[in-house]
């Protein structure tokens, strides 16, 4: 005997009721829901479910869970989109549907619903399939289906563009080994694997357990590069609970030994450091390690804070940033007890950077979840004895006006006693502009990554000037309607008196989250897609992507 859809779906619903009001009872799927919530949520929501006012809605005592526990399940399995208002406030944006199947996804809501204040209650498998049937994905199978790979995009005139490999992890960063053509994938969890890039096989080389001298727990890898002596460096961050505040542990690993393949193995610590962990999801970390053309090793430190604001949690500190966040740092890669020394302050959360083809040398940051522009910056290490240039932040985003307040915290006049702010590149476009205009430097949360220098052997369309990815991002401005990035750019440096300039066109688009851009050699280059989807409105959840390869014409 069939069913009724609509009595099928009262009795979901009635069977969703009658679970949540039964307590959590399995301490291991608690844990379990913990670990993949650290794993899929704790990125906007934060670890402790505090979430960010007016941009990521708390989960902690959280009235949208109490009181519509339908949506709750609906929102995990489906996504989420268009205003929302959760504890008397209002967030705009985009939540997709997060991949798991239903039984990882019960576990994970049975997690948000018994911690930090909220009513408690029990999710099972049952009640997701029910809800999950109501949806636009209506198996977890249909959702799978919906994120996969896209289509490669057109190459550009004089390239010829092919995919090379499908990862099996979300890979953050490139390396290669040129000779043997292999190519390194850093995983956002401390993976690493090797690609041969003839044969096609893939074998990783290191697990997050092989960082050895760092307390148990998860870790967040972000920064990678190779050697001369083929040695992989490797930025590191830890949340650490301590006490009296939470701890990001952070440091650079250096692989210490070669396998029977000849692969680097077994990091180990070389520079490590702590400061209080980020108030909200705002703990950037180490991210961006590159060798300088004088050989020293620099490393991006991104802020603890969205804009320099006070924590309200006493365990994650109640100072803003501190002296080695949002900062450029520069290293002797001989050093055995390594010195820091800050060659650049103010820069929000340099994701990568690179040299132009003077030594000059150039940063891409992530900006504020205020309606400000993602910068260019152009750091100058200072001479001896002289302070690090300031590039802003957190009182000014971008060229705007002086007074301009992009935050109620944010002081005016916004410069400290006597500092003077460095303002970013000039974007004349015309890509990446925000309302068409000329802009420092790119649309508001397209999130720029893989900043690359094309030198005087590629074609002439694209030599002498950068490539760079943009993640793009789910925060929309109060007037857009449809994302920025997922997208290449090509930029072609223009020197204006004390200034420089970006003449910025499209490259290679659309692609799914380009993270970053690798060159082995001349007339090649590798793409690393961080996921699938090339856009986000079709709500497509996120599965780990792929590289392309990206070769000159004979």
């Amino acid at each position: 005997m069939r069913s009724h859809p609509l009595r099928a779906g009262v009795l979901a619903l009635v069977s969703l009721c009658f679970c949540l009001v039964r307590g959590a009872d399995d301490p291991a799927a608690m844990a379990r829901g913990q670990a993949l919530f650290l794993a899929n949520c704790a990125m906007c929501h934060g670890a402790t479910g505090d979430g960010i006012k007016d941009v990521y809605p708390p989960l902690a005592k959280s009235d949208f869970i109490a009181g519509d526990r339908q949506a709750m399940v609906r929102a995990v399995v489906a996504g989420l989109s268009g205003d929302v208002t959760v504890n008397g406030h209002t967030y705009r944006g985009q939540m997709p549907p997060i991949m798991l199947d239903d039984a990882p996804a019960a576990e994970v809501l049975t997690f948000v619903l018994n911690s930090w204040g909220n009513p408690g209650g029990r999710v099972t498998a049952a009640d997701v399939k029910a809800i999950r049937a109501m949806t636009g994905f209506r198996t977890y199978a249909e959702l799978q289906a919906a994120a996969d790979f896209q289509p490669l995009p057109p190459a550009p005139a004089g390239f010829t563009l092919r995919e090379l490999v499908r990862l099996p992890d979300f890979g953050v960063r490139l390396a290669s080994d040129p000779g043997r053509n292999r190519l390194y994938v850093l995983g956002k969890d401390g993976g690493v694997w090797r690609f041969d890039v003839v044969s096609g096989a893939m074998k990783q080389i290191i697990w997050p357990a092989d960082f050895t001298g760092r307390k148990p727990g998860g870790i967040s890898t972000l920064g990678f590069v190779r050697d001369e002596q083929g040695r992989l460096w490797i930025t590191v961050n830890q949340r650490v609970d301590a006490r009296p505040w939470v701890l990001n542990e952070c440091g650079i690993y250096r692989t210490s030994a070669f396998d029977a393949e000849g692969d680097p193995i077994a990091p180990r610590p070389w520079l490590q450091t702590n400061y209080p962990w980020g108030i909200g999801p705002y703990n950037h970390g180490l991210s961006d390690i590159r060798f300088g053309p004088d050989g020293l090793l620099y490393v991006s430190s991104g802020s603890r804070t969205d804009a320099g604001e006070t924590g309200q949690l006493p365990w994650l500190g109640a100072m803003g940033e501190v002296d080695i966040t949002a900062t450029m740092w520069r290293l002797d890669p001989r050093a055995t007890e390594p010195k820091i020394e800050i060659i650049a302050r103010g820069i929000r959360n340099a994701f990568s950077f690179a040299w132009d083809g003077a030594g000059h040398l150039f940063t891409v940051a992530n900006g504020p979840d205020a309606h400000a522009p993602e910068e260019m910056d152009f750091v100058l290490p200072p001479r001896p004895g002289e302070p690090p240039r300031h590039h802003g932040f957190p009182y000014q985003f971008g060229d705007a006006p002086a007074d301009r307040k992009w935050y109620a915290h944010t002081p005016v006049p916004p410069a400290p006693a006597g500092v003077s702010f460095v303002l970013p590149v000039l974007n004349v476009g015309p890509a990446g502009l925000m309302d068409g205009k000329p802009t420092s430097t790119f649309n508001a949360h397209s999130s720029p990554t893989g900043l690359t220098w094309l030198g005087p052997d590629w074609p002439e369309s694209v030599r002498n000037g950068f490539l760079m990815g943009r993640l793009g991002s789910f925060l929309l401005g109060p007037d857009e309607k449809e994302e920025h990035g997922f997208d290449v750019l090509h930029l072609r440096m223009e020197r204006r008196g004390d200034g420089w300039v970006a003449h910025t066109t499209t490259f290679l688009a659309p692609l799914g989250r380009p993270i970053d851009i690798h060159i082995p050699a001349p007339g090649k280059l590798y793409i690393l897609e961080y996921t699938r989807p090339t856009q986000l409105r079709n709500g497509a959840g996120w599965l780990p992507g792929r590289i392309l390869e990206l070769s000159t014409k004979m």
